[in-house]
């Protein structure tokens, strides 16, 4: 029998869905409390050794999250790790590679956060705090406001994420040029360039969308020189990590008035703390690192890790693997 650590609400979600996979697996839950249990039995975390585990994102911001990656980090038999999340910057995830460890991602996260940066760019283009504004003083005052229609988008990570807005981007009028390591042709963009050229495009980008994997080539990609060249009434999205940009450059460019605005998910220190001036700075709007958080990326998630369940059992190719 295979041995499946879970994250006990998780479980419930999907206990339905397993029921064909049932005289195949033993399953090992954590419950909210940080206790461990097999078929109602106690176990001790340090012994749990599974084989199999998914790691969602319920249990990545649950109180007892360390204890769930320590049983996962202590079960040296472990096989595989199913992601509820997209990147592996963290190095214990390096750690799983080097041992041999499969590991599968999500981007079910991805129609969320496209829809995400939609709403951020409409709600700034439309001038819709104005509105709201005249409204909160019954005003009837006549706000104008910009069109997606027609502007130019540069899209930095043309992954899930990026390929998700791109298509939303498009169905608006706008033009789209993706940016990623191997260009090629999309059908999701009009046009398609390497990272290097970005900052030749970016005095055309009415917004630039950042949604690339940290890496050392990524970090600080949105720096002086690059906001610098940004155009005035532009907007900058970052739905990636927050080391994507230079925090310190990005507040000086803001109070410079280029770009317009900034629409931030993620940040160089999370939570904010704070004292941080993202919080009160009148050209940005701050998220807590929730783009991706709706029913709809939960229900995709499941789908997927009971989808990848089956393809493990049966030994075919997992949807998602990450190659070392």
């Amino acid at each position: 029998m295979t041995r499946v650590l879970l994250y006990e609400p998780a479980y419930r979600r999907i206990e339905a869905m397993l029921a064909t996979l049932a005289d195949q697996i033993d399953l090992v839950l954590m419950n909210t409390e940080g206790v461990f249990s097999e078929a109602g039995r106690p176990v001790e975390r340090d012994t749990v050794g599974a084989d199999i585990a998914w790691a969602t994102a319920d249990v990545f911001s649950a109180p007892k999250s360390r204890d769930f990656l320590i049983a996962l980090l202590k079960s040296q038999g472990l096989k595989w790790m199913q992601s509820g999340a997209a990147g592996f910057e963290h190095p214990m995830f390096a750690g799983l590679i080097e041992r041999g460890v499969r590991l599968s991602n999500s981007h079910a996260q991805a129609v969320s956060i496209a829809e995400f940066i939609m709403a951020g760019v409409l709600d700034h283009f439309q001038n819709a705090a104005k509105r709201r504004a005249a409204q909160a003083e019954a005003k009837w005052r006549r706000v104008h406001f910009r069109e997606i229609h027609g502007s130019n988008w540069l899209i930095v990570g043309f992954g899930a994420i990026g390929q998700e807005t791109a298509v939303r981007a498009r169905a608006f009028g706008a033009h789209v040029t993706g940016v990623r390591r191997t260009p090629g042709a999309h059908p999701s963009a009009d046009a398609m360039i390497g990272p290097d050229q970005a900052i030749e495009y970016a005095p055309a980008a009415d917004v630039v969308v950042l949604s690339p994997p940290l890496t050392d080539e990524t970090r600080n990609f949105v720096d002086a020189r690059f906001l610098a060249a940004m155009k005035a009434n532009s907007v900058l999205v970052n739905v990636g990590r927050g080391a994507l940009v230079d925090e310190t450059a990005l507040l000086a460019a803001l109070d410079r008035g280029t770009p317009a605005h900034a629409l931030l998910d993620v940040f160089t220190t999370e939570p904010l703390p704070a004292e941080s001036p993202f919080w009160s700075h009148p050209a940005v709007s701050v998220a807590a690192h929730t783009s991706g958080f709706t029913e709809g990326q939960v229900l995709r998630n499941d789908a997927l890790f009971v989808e990848n369940l089956g393809r493990y059992l049966r030994g075919d190719p997992l949807l998602n693997e990450v190659k070392a």
